[in-house]
C-alpha cells in the first residue's frame, strides 16, 4: 500500500462586524424578517449605484496586519460573473488580482508534536460581498424554494491559505485559531451559526508510487459551517480519493478541480460540479467603484488600533502570572472577555493561580451548567476576586469559599452579606486551640501515632473539628493539632 499525505488549503470566509452593508447603507443585522434589509444597489438595479463602506475596508487591514500580510498601497473591485437566484445581479463585487491583503501567515499549535508550532502561510485576504439565501422547502412535500436576499451585499473577508496543513487535525487548529484571533481583535463575531464564518476546502492527496510522487485531483468541500463538519468531511474525503485513486489510478494530470458538498447526516461528501477556473468568471474591473488608495499613515492608525493577540496573551500569562501554558492557552482559548474576566479577578485577589484554577473549574462549570456566557455571568469578576482574596489571606477555606461562590450565584450580594447569610464568621484562635485539645484528648491514639512519625493521622481530626464547628479552617486546624501534640 503506498504512503500518502494529504495536503489541505483552506478558503475562510468572515463576515465583517460592520452596521451596514459593503456598498450601501443597508442593516446587516441577523434574524431580520426576510427581504426587509434590501435597497436598489443590493439588488442591482438599473441606475443603483455601490459606495464603499470604510469600516469594511479598516477591519479587513486590521485583520490583515494581525495576519502578518502585506497591505498593497493600492486595491481595487472587479466584477466576478456568474448566476444563482440568491444573487440577483448576476455577478459578485469581489477582488480579483490586487486583494487588500497578501503574503501573511498564521502560527498554530503542532497536533502531532506538542508545544511545538506550525506556521501556515496565506495567500490572501480580500474583500467581497455576500450572496443572499435559498431555502429549499423538500421535508414538507411541497418542494418549494424561497430567497431570502437580506445577506446580498454583507461584507465577506476570505482569507485564503497555502496548502500548507496536512491532517484534519491541523486544519482544526487554525480555524480555531483564525476565529479566536478575529474575535479579540473584534474583526468578526464568527458566529458560525448565523452564517458569519464559513469554510471551503481544498484537499488532494500526495502519494510515493515506486519512488515516483503522484497527486490526485483537488476537491473543494464547499459551503462547511462547523469545525466538526470540516474536520470529519477532510477524514472522509481523504479515504475516499485513496479508494478512488486505487480503483482508477486518476490523477491531477487526468481531471479537472472537482467540488463536493457535505452532507452531515450521512457523514460523506457528494459531488456537485466541476470547478471553474478563474476564466470562466469573466472578472473585470468593476467600472462603478474606483480603485482604493491606502496611504501608509492610515495603515498605521490601523495598526495603532490593534490590541493583543492571543498569541501575545498566552505569553503575557505566562510570564506576567506564572501561569502553565495549558492554563494561559484554556483560559485565552475562551475569549476575550473571559480574559478580560481572568486577569481583574487576578489583581483583586492577588493570587493568579488561584483565580486560574477557579476560573477553568468553578466558573466555566456554571457556564456549562447554565448555558449562558462570561458576560452574562452573576458574579463580577471584582466579586470573585475578593472572595478569592479571603481564601488567600486564610480568612476562608476553599470548602467554605465555595459555598459563599454558590450563594454570590443565586443572590445580587456582596462577599460580606454573603458570608453573614450563610453563618460565616471568624474563628479566635483561642477557640480553636480549645477545640483541637479536646479532639486530642479524645483520641488519644492519634497523639501516639503523630509522634511515631504518621503526621497525617491528624487528619482523621480535621473532619471532627469541621463538624464541631463548620467554619473552622482546615489549615488552621492542622496546623494547631500538631503544634499541641509536639509541644
Amino acid at each position: 500500500m503506498p504512503q500518502y499525505e494529504t495536503i489541505i488549503g483552506l478558503e475562510v470566509h468572515v463576515q465583517l462586524k460592520t452596521d451596514s452593508k459593503l456598498f450601501c447603507g443597508c442593516s446587516t443585522q441577523f434574524g431580520a424578517p426576510p427581504n426587509s434589509q434590501v435597497c436598489p444597489v443590493c439588488l442591482g438595479m438599473p441606475g443603483a449605484l455601490p459606495v464603499m463602506n470604510r469600516q469594511a475596508i479598516t477591519l479587513a487591514v486590521k485583520a490583515g496586519l494581525a495576519l502578518n500580510c502585506n497591505i498593497p498601497p493600492m486595491t481595487k473591485w472587479d466584477r466576478k460573473q456568474y448566476f444563482y437566484p440568491d444573487l440577483p445581479k448576476g455577478y459578485q463585487i469581489s477582488q480579483y488580482d490586487l486583494p487588500i491583503c497578501a503574503d501573511g501567515f498564521l502560527d498554530i499549535d503542532d497536533p502531532a508534536s506538542e508545544g511545538d508550532t506550525r506556521r501556515i502561510g496565506l495567500i490572501r485576504a480580500h474583500l467581497e460581498e455576500d450572496a443572499g439565501k435559498s431555502q429549499h422547502d423538500e421535508a414538507s412535500g411541497r418542494q418549494d424554494s424561497r430567497i431570502d436576499l437580506n445577506r446580498c451585499g454583507t461584507p465577506l473577508l476570505e482569507i485564503v491559505s497555502q496548502p500548507d496543513m496536512r491532517s484534519s487535525a491541523e486544519a482544526k487548529n487554525y480555524l480555531t485559531e483564525l476565529k479566536l484571533l478575529l474575535t479579540h481583535l473584534e474583526v468578526s463575531d464568527c458566529e458560525m451559526q448565523e452564517g458569519s464564518l464559513r469554510v471551503d476546502a481544498n484537499i488532494n492527496l500526495h502519494l510515493d508510487v515506486d519512488g515516483k510522487k503522484i497527486a490526485t485531483p483537488i476537491v473543494e468541500v464547499k459551503n462547511m459551517n462547523s469545525f466538526r463538519a470540516v474536520e470529519r468531511a477532510l477524514d472522509y474525503e481523504a479515504e475516499r480519493q485513496y479508494a478512488h485513486w486505487e480503483e482508477t489510478g486518476q490523477t491531477i494530470k487526468d481531471a479537472p478541480k472537482t467540488t463536493r458538498g457535505w452532507d452531515d447526516s450521512r457523514e460523506q461528501t457528494f459531488a456537485q460540479r466541476e470547478k471553474e477556473e478563474s476564466a470562466d468568471y469573466r472578472y473585470f474591473p468593476d467600472p462603478d467603484l474606483l480603485p482604493v488608495r491606502l496611504p501608509r499613515s492610515f495603515i498605521d492608525q490601523v495598526r495603532d488600533t490593534i490590541q493583543e493577540t492571543p498569541a501575545q496573551a498566552r505569553d503575557r500569562l505566562q510570564t506576567q502570572h506564572g501561569l502553565s501554558a495549558y492554563d494561559a492557552d484554556v483560559i485565552v482559548n475562551q475569549g476575550a472577555a473571559m480574559l478580560g474576566y481572568f486577569e481583574t479577578v487576578a489583581d483583586v485577589s492577588g493570587d493568579p493561580k488561584r483565580a486560574s484554577s477557579w476560573i477553568q473549574q468553578d466558573v466555566l462549570r456554571t457556564l456549562k451548567e447554565q448555558e449562558t456566557s462570561i458576560e452574562e455571568f452573576p458574579i463580577p469578576a471584582k466579586r470573585l476576586g475578593e472572595l478569592l482574596g479571603r481564601v488567600r489571606s486564610g480568612d476562608l477555606d476553599n470548602n467554605r469559599a465555595r459555598d459563599v461562590f454558590a450563594y454570590l450565584i443565586d443572590n445580587d450580594s456582596d462577599v460580606d452579606s454573603a458570608c453573614t447569610a450563610l453563618g460565616i464568621e471568624a474563628v479566635d484562635s483561642g477557640e480553636i486551640e480549645s477545640l483541637c485539645q479536646k479532639l486530642l484528648d479524645d483520641n488519644p491514639q492519634v497523639v501516639q501515632d503523630v509522634r511515631g512519625g504518621k503526621q497525617q493521622a491528624v487528619g482523621r481530626l480535621i473532619g471532627q473539628a469541621k463538624k464541631v464547628n463548620p467554619n473552622a479552617n482546615p489549615q488552621q486546624v492542622r496546623e494547631t493539632l500538631l503544634k499541641l501534640i509536639n509541644g
